[in-house]
């Protein structure tokens, strides 16, 4: 027979396994939340890095493909004819291309590209579809023989106040 002392010792040992057991499952479940919610941290960054990553592949991309609308326009009239652009800036062509199934009116901009009086500076605008991405090309000519720099301003979106805007910009001499 057990006396009322081995009951009392008996339940005071139960008693205090259970609270042990409530404070080991509790620190366990804190770990657990915590080592989650570093792990979602660390997932959403991610995402975040990779999505700017791919903004700024597709700013590049439509840099790039406004600086090759250019040289072919460039090219591809180089010839008896002359340049799709201005080529002096006394002349005032009013030329229109066409890039990306879009026929493109070009317009004297400020010598911004090349800071000389003499320099012939055409700019155009490209948009990509289906997306919005947009670049800004200017091609400016100058001197003799024809020297020509052209910068393509490409972005990753046409939304001017949009805070995830990104622009890459290529130049080339020749």
């Amino acid at each position: 027979m057990t006396t009322n002392d081995e009951r009392r010792t008996t339940n005071n040992a139960r008693s205090s396994a259970r609270g042990f057991t409530l404070l080991f499952a509790s620190l366990v479940a804190s770990l657990l939340l915590a080592v989650g919610i570093t792990i979602f941290d660390i997932t959403l960054k991610e995402i975040i890095l990779a999505s700017a990553a791919r903004d700024s592949t597709y700013a590049i991309y439509t840099a790039d493909t406004g600086i090759e609308c250019a040289f072919y326009w460039d090219f591809k009239n180089g010839g008896a004819s002359g340049s799709a652009f201005a080529t002096s800036s006394a002349s005032s062509q009013a030329a229109t291309i066409t890039c990306n199934n879009q026929t493109i009116n070009l317009t004297a901009a400020p010598n911004s590209v090349v800071k000389t009086s003499s320099a012939a500076t055409t700019t155009f605008s490209l948009t990509m579809t289906p997306k919005s991405y947009c670049a800004t090309v200017t091609v400016a000519k100058w001197g003799n023989p024809t020297n020509t720099t052209i910068v393509s301003h490409g972005y990753n979106t046409c939304d001017v106040n949009d805070p995830h805007r990104i622009e890459r910009a290529l130049q080339a001499n020749y």
